[in-house]
């Protein structure tokens, strides 16, 4: 039987998800020009966030306790290795996160 309160939920985070999908094309259409703030951000948010991304994986890494954060630290070395000889973020993400759980779940 479907749980209609998930659905729900589904639901309303799907519209939201849209409407701020939306929501720049709406405000910032053909007629104005997009604030030089919004477009310092569009520039400058990406890395910020990948910065906050890989802090969030790494502060778990304790480096007096095995495996001393070897699996991380090798996932991230393949993930920058791979994304310097191919230049391609999916690849990249994909072969650090295969190297993780195996390490994780084979060698470590």
């Amino acid at each position: 039987m479907i749980d209609m309160h998930a659905v729900m939920i589904i639901a309303v985070a799907a519209i939201v998800t849209e409407l701020i999908r939306f929501a720049p094309f709406v405000i910032f259409g053909d007629k104005r020009k997009t604030p030089e703030f919004i477009t310092y951000l569009g520039k400058v948010l990406p890395y910020a966030i990948m910065g906050m991304l890989v802090v969030f994986c790494l502060k778990g890494i304790s480096l007096v306790e095995a495996p001393h954060g070897l699996p991380e630290l090798l996932s991230g070395a393949l993930v920058v290795l791979l994304h310097i000889w191919k230049r391609n973020t999916l690849l990249s993400i994909i072969g650090g996160t295969a190297c993780y759980m195996l390490f994780i779940n084979f060698v470590f």
